[in-house]
């Protein structure tokens, strides 16, 4: 089977004459590595009949020999620029139509392709390309059972070290050097390490603030191992948590739980999300959700399917899935709780293991 035949698949769904891939997860997936994504146009067409061809950088040439692409390469250089190389890919591959990943493709490779064919229509493929991602294969999701361990692993470390004073800044660099450490080869995203108010911000940025007894610690990372990804969020206390910090958290916890045992091969995204919602809109405190329950987990840290209402797309074996229910009052501070979960026939398999009970530091 040749590895771009569900291409050509979606080509023809698509009434396309061709499918463009450029750096990414995508790209990644189906070549075995990635190239970075530069003012250096890069991309792959995959036309429904005959062999693909690709633009290239001249100085990415060796590199891309190595992956076995069976296709004409039009390279280019940086002093001559890359008109000529799009003129050339254009005559030696004819297209009348073309989809590309609309969440992926910049603006001047769009014009380097309307140059080359100015009666082209393209069109966005995003989803119909991204969705061969939706379900893991059994390597895919062995790697990303690893990136999660290795997480666990550094968090496990940083949470040790953690004591009053000591501001989110260090305890985001602790939390880097952790991951690397226990084998990451990269990082998700850039983690998110806040106290006290700042844990309310969903995606806060770590500042120079020290932490404090009885603040609320919120660390939602993911390390990366072999291009899948990990994606994990535990609350703390530091010194010690009153009875409206354990009564949100239990609240928090009980949703996650909730979404959990709602997960099932079949189940529509909407279900899980309302699931999960009608427990914090049954708590003191609705008006701190702020958030849906989770997204897809892969390649990317956030891709489909997106555990929302309103999304009734059915739950799938080997999709995987975060969990991720969380409580924000940005006068106090924010709980959240997420877990990478995995969609299987029979209900789903947590893939996190790192304990989820209300946790003392410092």
């Amino acid at each position: 089977m040749d590895r771009f035949d569900a291409h050509r698949a979606i080509a023809r769904s698509l009434d396309t004459d061709a499918i463009a891939l450029v750096p990414g997860a995508n790209f990644a997936r189906v070549m075995g590595a990635d190239f970075a994504t530069s003012e250096r146009p890069t991309l792959i067409v995959i036309p429904v009949e005959g062999a693909p061809a690709a633009i290239m950088p001249n100085l990415e040439l060796a590199s891309f020999a190595q992956l076995g692409f069976d296709g004409n390469v039009f390279d280019w250089r940086d002093q001559a620029g890359y008109d000529d190389a799009f003129a050339a890919l254009a005559a030696h591959v004819p297209l009348t139509s073309l989809a590309v990943e609309g969440q992926s493709m910049r603006v001047f490779v769009h014009h380097a392709l309307k140059r080359a064919y100015p009666d082209l229509s393209i069109i966005d493929g995003e989803r119909a390309i991204s969705g061969l991602r939706l379900r893991k294969t059994d390597d895919e999701i062995a790697k990303i059972a690893r990136a999660i361990e290795i997480s666990e692993a550094a968090l496990g470390d940083v949470l040790d070290a953690v004591c009053i004073g000591m501001t989110e800044r260090e305890i985001e660099s602790r939390l880097i050097a952790a991951q690397f450490a226990h084998g990451a080869t990269g990082m998700a995203f850039s983690p998110i390490v806040a106290a006290n108010t700042n844990s309310a911000m969903p995606h806060a940025h770590a500042r120079d603030y020290a932490v404090q007894a009885g603040d609320a610690l919120l660390i939602d990372f993911g390390a990366m191992y072999d291009g899948l990804c990990a994606d994990i969020t535990r609350t703390v206390f530091v010194d010690h948590a009153d009875d409206h910090a354990r009564e949100v958290y239990d609240t928090v916890l009980r949703a996650n739980i909730a979404g959990i045992d709602a997960t099932r091969a079949g189940v529509t995204a909407h279900v899980i999300d309302d699931t999960v919602q009608s427990v914090l809109e049954a708590s003191p405190w609705p008006e701190r959700i702020r958030t849906k329950t989770g997204h897809g987990l892969g390649r990317q840290v956030h891709e489909e399917p997106y555990i929302m209402r309103g999304n009734e797309q059915q739950m799938e074996a080997g999709m995987v899935y975060t969990c991720e229910p969380g409580l924000y009052d940005m006068e106090l501070f924010g709980v959240r709780i997420e877990d990478d979960v995995l969609v299987t026939d029979e209900g789903s398999k947590v893939l996190t293991s790192f304990p989820k009970e209300l946790q003392v530091v410092g």
